[in-house]
C-alpha cells in the first residue's frame, strides 16, 4: 500500500514539472513545446492572453477559455456535477468523437445545465467567402443562425428542462454542416433563375419579313450502304453547290482508290478513315437553296457502331429523309427480320427526337429494274412499322428514285420504266414541299452544343449548334453550362459566313470570350444568364418500349441520349404501367417492362446532365434509351428531375 502511495506522488511530482502544461479542455499535461494539446487538439492558452474579466475555474478548467462552443458543451461540467469516477470505461457508450460526427446526444453522456456565456458567429464580408470568426455575447444573436434554433434561456431555467442545453451539439452540429452546404452552392446561389412567364424578348430578336428563306434542317438517314452519302453528294452537285472541278476530283480520286462507285459519297465523307472503310462515320454538312428553303443537310453514319453520331444529327432535324435499299436482300437486311436493322432503329430515333415530316427515298431503284411491285411491297412493309413509331401518313412522301443514274433526284423521271408508273414529286419538290418549322423566339436564349473548337495558344473557344429558342447577337452575354461560367458573344457564323445576329432554328457557330476552354464542353449548353438549364443526375421518364430482348426491371443498365450527350444510366424504380389508349396509370409499380409497354420510370444517372421537362423545352426533354450489349431501343420524355 505504502509502495502504491509512492508511485502516485512520482507520477503527481512529474506532471507538475516546469516542463509540462495542462490542457483547459481534457486536462492532460503535455509537454512544453507543445501549442496545441497532443489529445483534444486545444490550443494551448498562453499566459497573458486569457480574458481577464472572467478568472473562475469550473473544476479546474477555465471557463472563458478560447475554445470552440462545441468543445466546451462536450467537456465542460457544471459546478454541481459528481466529480469524475474510476470506473473503469464503458465501450457501449459513445465517445464524444461519436457525438460530434453524428450530432446526437447520449443518454449516459453529462447534461449540461449551464449556458455558456460566448457563442460563435461567422460573419462574411462577401456572399459566398469565409470571413473571420467572431466571439460574440450571450445577449447577440447570431446572424447566421435562424431565430428558431436558439433556446429560450429564461425559460428553460425557471422551467427546470435542460432539453435545450442537452441537444446544444446536435444544432450546432446541423448549423455547421448548412454552413458547410452554403460554401459548395455558392456558385449555384448567385446565378439568377427566372420563370420564362418573366421573359421579353427584344425587338431586335424577331426574324426580317422582307422575303427572307426560311431555314430547313433536313437529316439524311438510313440503314449502312443505302447510299446515303452518294445521294447526298449527287444532290448537292446537281444544284451547283459542289462544282463540276471538284467532282472531276473526286472521281479521278476515287478511281486510284479502286472506288469509282464512291466519287459523290467522298464529297461529304473527307476523312482519311470514312474513305478507306468506305462508311460515314461523322455527321457531315453541307448546304443548298430550294424555292421556299436555305436547307441544312446533315448527312448521317448508317453503321451501327456511330449510332451516337446519328443521334447528334437527328437533334438538330427538323424533316428527315429515310433512305432505303430496294435491291433484294438490302432491305430486308435494314430491316432486320426478326431484330431490329438500321432502317428500323433510325426511324425510331427521328422520331423520338421530334421529327414528324418524312421523305422515304427508295433508292437504287435501277438494281431492280425500277418494278412498281417491289416499291410497293417495300411501301407496305416499312409503312406500317412506321404507323407504329407514331408517324402520320400524311406526313410521309414516298419518292422512288437512282442516285447513281439520276433518276427523280431534280426533276421527274428520264427513264420510261419509272416514269410510267410514278408521276409525283421527285426529291427536290418533296423538300420544298415540306411544312415551314416554327421558331421560338419567345423563349430564352438557349443552344444545345454538338461540337467545341478550342484554339489554346489564342485562348479562342467556339462551340456549334443549332438554336433551340431565343436568338442572340454579337456582345450578347451567355451562359455555359452545367459550369455555370458567364462569357460573351465574340463571333457568330451561319452557313460559314458571318453574321450579326441568329435566331432559333439557325445551325451557328458561336466564338465565346471570356470563359476557361475546358468549361465548354460537348453535351454542354449556352443559355440566357437569368434563365439558366436545369442540372440533373436522376430523372424521371415517361417511356415506350419498342423492341427489347429482354425485360425491362428494376436495376437494368441503359445508355441515355439526350440532345449531344449520352450518359450511363440505371432504372432505379417502376413506378407505373400507362394505359396507351387513355396514358392513365394502369397499374402501380409492376415487376418488369416488356415490349410495346407504355411506363413511367425513375433513372439514376452516373453523371450529370443539362436537362429541361417536356412540357418546358422539348428540345432538352426528348431522351432515346439504348440497353446495353444490344441494339434494342426505347424512348421517351422526362416528366421530372
Amino acid at each position: 500500500m505504502k509502495a502504491d502511495e509512492e508511485s502516485t506522488s512520482k507520477l503527481d511530482k512529474s506532471s507538475s514539472k516546469t516542463g509540462a502544461w495542462k490542457c483547459s479542455i481534457c486536462t492532460y499535461d503535455n509537454d512544453q513545446s507543445l501549442v496545441s494539446c497532443d489529445v483534444c487538439g486545444v490550443f494551448r492558452d498562453f499566459p497573458g492572453k486569457s480574458d481577464s474579466r472572467d478568472e473562475e475555474n469550473v473544476s479546474g478548467t477555465s471557463k472563458k477559455s478560447k475554445v470552440s462552443l462545441m468543445g466546451r458543451s462536450l467537456f465542460d461540467r457544471p459546478p454541481n456535477s459528481m466529480p469524475k469516477s474510476n470506473q473503469a470505461y464503458r465501450f457501449d457508450a459513445p465517445s464524444p468523437d461519436d457525438i460530434v460526427s453524428s450530432g446526437k446526444s447520449s443518454r449516459t453522456f453529462p447534461k449540461v445545465t449551464t449556458m455558456p456565456s460566448t457563442s460563435v458567429k461567422i460573419s462574411h464580408d462577401e456572399p459566398g467567402k469565409k470571413g473571420p470568426v467572431e466571439i460574440r455575447q450571450d445577449n447577440e444573436v447570431p446572424e447566421s443562425f435562424p431565430a428558431s434554433s436558439l433556446p429560450n434561456k429564461h425559460n428553460e431555467i425557471e422551467s427546470g428542462n435542460p432539453s435545450s442545453f442537452e441537444d446544444e451539439p446536435h444544432m450546432l452540429a446541423n448549423n455547421l454542416q448548412s454552413l458547410k452546404l452554403e460554401k459548395h452552392s455558392t456558385k449555384s446561389r448567385n446565378i439568377k433563375t427566372k420563370s420564362n412567364a418573366e421573359y421579353k424578348p427584344e425587338e431586335w430578336m424577331f426574324p426580317d419579313k422582307e422575303g427572307t428563306l426560311s431555314q430547313l434542317n433536313l437529316a439524311i438517314v438510313g440503314h449502312v450502304d443505302s447510299g446515303k452519302s452518294t445521294l447526298s453528294g449527287r444532290l448537292l452537285h446537281l444544284l451547283g453547290q459542289i462544282s463540276d472541278k471538284q467532282m472531276h476530283r473526286y472521281e479521278r480520286e476515287a478511281k486510284q482508290k479502286g472506288k469509282g462507285s464512291f466519287a459523290y459519297a467522298w464529297a461529304l465523307d473527307e476523312s482519311v478513315a470514312e474513305r478507306e472503310r468506305g462508311i460515314t462515320m461523322t455527321v457531315a454538312v453541307a448546304y443548298f437553296f430550294t424555292k421556299n428553303y436555305r436547307v441544312v443537310l446533315l448527312d448521317s453514319p448508317g453503321h451501327r457502331d456511330f449510332v451516337p453520331s446519328m443521334i447528334s444529327g437527328s437533334t438538330q432535324a427538323d424533316a428527315a429523309v429515310l433512305v432505303v435499299d430496294a435491291s433484294v436482300g438490302a432491305f430486308e437486311a435494314g430491316m432486320g427480320g426478326k431484330s431490329v436493322g438500321q432502317t428500323k432503329e433510325h426511324a425510331q430515333l427521328i422520331r423520338s427526337f421530334g421529327v414528324e415530316q418524312l421523305i422515304v427515298a427508295v433508292n437504287k431503284m435501277d438494281q431492280v429494274d425500277f418494278s412498281k411491285d417491289r416499291f410497293d411491297y417495300i411501301k407496305l412493309q416499312l409503312g406500317h412499322f412506321l404507323r407504329t413509331c407514331g408517324f402520320k401518313e400524311s406526313l410521309v412522301t414516298w419518292i422512288p428514285l437512282s442516285a447513281m443514274d439520276n433518276q427523280n433526284l431534280v426533276a421527274t423521271a428520264s427513264d420510261i420504266r419509272l416514269s410510267c408508273w410514278h408521276q409525283g414529286y421527285c426529291l427536290l419538290d418533296a423538300i420544298d414541299s415540306l411544312q415551314s418549322p416554327h421558331r421560338n423566339v419567345l423563349k430564352p436564349f438557349l443552344l444545345p452544343i454538338c461540337d467545341v473548337i478550342a484554339k489554346y495558344p489564342s485562348g479562342q473557344v467556339t462551340a456549334c449548334g443549332k438554336i433551340e429558342t431565343g436568338a442572340i447577337r454579337i456582345g450578347s452575354k451567355v451562359l455555359v453550362m452545367p459550369s455555370g461560367d458567364p462569357a460573351v458573344v465574340r463571333n457568330i457564323e451561319r452557313d460559314s459566313s458571318t453574321c450579326n445576329v441568329a435566331r432559333a432554328g439557325d445551325n451557328v457557330v458561336v466564338s465565346l470570350h471570356g470563359v476557361d476552354a475546358g468549361q465548354v464542353i460537348q453535351g454542354g449548353v449556352l443559355c440566357h444568364p437569368d434563365f439558366p438549364v436545369t442540372i440533373a443526375s436522376s430523372l424521371e421518364l415517361k417511356i415506350l418500349i419498342l423492341d427489347i430482348a429482354t425485360p425491362i426491371i428494376i436495376g437494368s443498365q441503359v445508355e441515355l441520349h439526350i440532345h449531344h450527350t449520352k450518359q450511363a444510366a440505371k432504372v432505379v424504380k417502376v413506378l407505373s404501367l400507362l394505359d396507351p389508349k387513355t396514358g392513365s396509370a394502369a397499374k402501380k409499380s409492376p415487376r418488369m417492362l416488356v415490349a410495346r409497354q407504355r411506363a413511367i420510370v425513375e433513372l439514376a444517372l452516373e453523371g450529370e446532365i443539362c436537362v429541361e421537362e417536356f412540357s418546358n423545352c422539348r428540345a432538352l426533354g426528348r431522351v432515346f434509351l439504348r440497353a446495353l450489349g444490344t441494339y434494342r431501343t426505347l424512348y421517351g420524355m422526362v416528366v421530372r428531375h
